[in-house]
Order: structure tokens, then sequence, then C-alpha cells
């Protein structure tokens, strides 16, 4: 008999550190929500950041009792993620921060605040959808390309801050290419890094650096002598940072969520208090889907979820298994609809969202992630839905 042609595909995710631009911005959104949350949590927060070269700008809607200084809370940020010397695009001590801030529509206000004569109705922030992903392919149960991409820009964090490679900046990128053979990661097929560096340090004993400290510590048992590793491919990485790069709030959600394996309702998450959907609701949908994946009803799921701006309910609710369902996928479903409430103020309790939790999520990936703050990577359903759907 003629052996079966194993089927082949390949994913490829990409990561940030913290110093790259736009997570300059996620970051500063998110510093400013726990200021915030740590003195009123029940604040209302829309918060987006830019920077450039030597500036940082934060405009948006709050609606607080607590006060945050947003020029120390920028310039704390900065310092943080390692941005203290000029060389690097920009400072803690000398960049200029210029803020907008108002107050929130009285319009969606009044289709979020709760309803004191209804339990756990309080309307949706915003229209729209959002997508949770779960698969059995990795412990964290995230797809291995953006698990892996995440580890590497970790590690150029780490190798930085403790001097283990010297002359590095704080911007820096990750790329990972997979080989699936089955649906099962088999190999890292490509590598690409691109970390920024000042004007001492050599291009080739940077490669041998990173190589040695980064790639194979986290790579090494994917790889093989036919895996491509491109390095500061143009061959320099000295202008980075802000002035290399204009950095926004919310412009890196495939690296936040799953990198680009499942679909994205499009929604970033920095900035935001959970009573804007785009996160709470992205988060919950996360919640679902590993509890699915993580009580065997399936080996990988995707959930979506979606509402109308000031009504509880959601419009609608779905589930997809991709054909690796151990019970039909309406059956999943309506476990989902009797044991998981999915209206704002429900997911907001449940997960314990009104907490100065967020800055933390804004580098790295908001999922996957070993936090006791990460409610959201519970799975304390799991054994219900086990039990209820007879497997």
């Amino acid at each position: 008999m003629a052996q079966q042609t194993k089927k082949i595909h390949y994913v490829t995710s990409e990561s940030v550190t913290e110093g790259h631009p736009d997570k300059i911005c996620d970051q500063v959104s998110d510093a400013i929500l726990d200021s915030l949350f740590s003195q009123d949590p029940y604040s209302r927060v829309a918060i987006e950041t830019l920077t450039t070269t030597g500036s940082v700008h934060v405009a948006g809607e709050v609606t607080t009792k607590g006060f945050a200084d947003i020029q120390s809370i920028v310039r704390k940020t900065l310092k943080g993620i390692g941005y203290t010397d000029p060389r690097y695009g920009i400072d803690c001590e000398d960049a200029g921060v210029w803020v907008s801030i108002h107050g929130q529509s009285p319009d969606i206000a009044m289709g979020v605040n709760e309803n004191p004569d209804a339990n756990k109705d309080q309307g949706a922030g915003d229209q729209g959808m959002m997508y949770g992903y779960a698969t059995n392919e990795t412990p964290e149960l995230m797809p291995f390309p953006i698990i892996t991409a995440h580890k590497l820009t970790r590690r150029l964090a780490e190798v930085r801050k403790k001097g283990i490679i010297k002359c590095l900046g704080p911007d820096g990128k990750s790329q990972v290419s997979v080989r699936y053979l089955d649906g099962k990661p088999d190999k890292i097929t490509a590598i690409v890094i691109a970390q920024q560096h000042t004007e001492e340090v050599h291009e080739d004993h940077l490669r041998q650096d990173i190589i040695e400290h980064v790639i194979k510590p986290v790579c090494g048992s994917m790889m093989d002598s036919e895996t491509k590793i491109h390095i500061n491919a143009t061959g320099r990485f000295v202008i980075g940072g802000p002035e290399g790069d204009t950095g926004v709030t919310g412009r890196k959600i495939i690296v936040d969520t799953y990198g680009g394996v499942g679909r994205h309702g499009g929604g970033a998450f920095s900035g935001k208090d959970p009573s804007k959907v785009d996160r709470s609701g992205a988060y919950m949908a996360r919640y679902v889907a590993k509890n699915i994946v993580a009580a065997g009803l399936a080996d990988k799921c995707e959930v979506q979820i979606s509402y109308s701006i000031g009504v509880a309910k959601p419009t609608s609710l779905n589930v997809e298994t991709f054909g690796t369902g151990k019970i039909p996928d309406e059956k999943i479903l309506a476990l989902v609809e009797k044991h998981f409430d999915l209206r704002p103020r429900a997911i907001i309790e449940h997960l314990k969202l009104r907490r100065p939790i967020y800055l933390k999520t804004a580098a790295y990936g908001h999922f996957g992630r070993d936090d006791p703050d990460f409610t959201w990577e519970n799975t304390y359903k799991s054994d219900t839905l086990k039990k209820e759907a007879g497997i």
C-alpha cells in the first residue's frame, strides 16, 4: 500500500519588544488606565498615544474621580522600557509630552451606565465583533508561532537589560515561520530578528551573540540545518525607536492576539477600560475558547461574539472548531450559552477586570501568559464542560 502523503502548510507570526514605538504607545495608554483604576475602578478611559522623535502625544476621553499625572506616567514608562539615552530616539528626561484629554461623550455614557433595576445589564461601550482562539498545540493553548515569537522578543529585552549582550537599544522585532505536518508544528523554517544597537557594536558580533543567547535557547529544539536566520538583514539598525518609526496605540493588534492565526475583529485593547467590549469581549472570547479546548471538546476553537452599543446581550455568538470537535459545534455552542454570561457587566465581574492590571498586558501578548492577573487564561469551566459533554 502506498504511504499517505502528509499535509504541509506554513504559518508565520511576529512579535515586537517593549521598546518598539507602537508598544511604547500601548504601554503609556495602559499605564494611564492603571493609574486611574488604582484610584477609581469605575473610571471610563479611552486613551490614545502617539510618539515620534523626542516627543509623546496623549489624547482621548476620560471620566473619573481620580487624577493622572500624565507627564510623570509617560516619563516613568519610558524609563521602565529603557529609553534613558537620546541615542535611542527618545529619552525619559527630555522628551516633550503633549496632552489633550477631555470628558467622555454623554451620548455614549447614557448607553453604558449600569441600569440599577436590571440584573447585570450594562450596555456595551461600542458595537463590534470580537474573536477568541485556542489550540492544543502548545501548553499555553496558543498557536506555536506567536508564542515562540513572544519568547524571542522577551529574551531580547532580557539580554539587553541584564547586559548579557552589550550596546543594545530598546527597539526590536522577531518573526518566526513554522512548518506544520498534518496540522501540528513540525519545525521552524525561518527566524527573523531586528534589534536596535549603538554604533559601537559590529553586526557580525551582534549576529553571533543573538544566535547564541537568544535564538538557540528559545528555538533550538525546533531548528535544523535548513532553518534560515536573518538578523538585521539591512546590515544596520542604529536609528530606531520613535526616531526611526512613529508609534501609535493599537497598531499591533495581531501581535497582541494570535499572530494571524484565527480571525480578528479589528478592535485594539490598550488604553481602554473594560466597559469597551473591544477589550473585555475579546478577553472573554479567549476565556471561552480556552476552556473548550482545555475540556477536550476540540483540538482548536474560535469563538466570535458581537455587540451593539448600549445593549447588554450579544447580538450574535458563534463557535467554530474547524472539524476538530469531539461533539458537534452546535452542542458546544449550547454549552457556552448555558455556562458563560456574555453581558459586559457580567464579564467584568467574572474576570475581575476593574483592577490596575493592564500595563503588563501591553507588551508580549494579551493571551497565553502565566500570570494570576490574566484571569481570562483560567480554565475553571473546563471540568463542567467536559462532564456535560460526556467526554
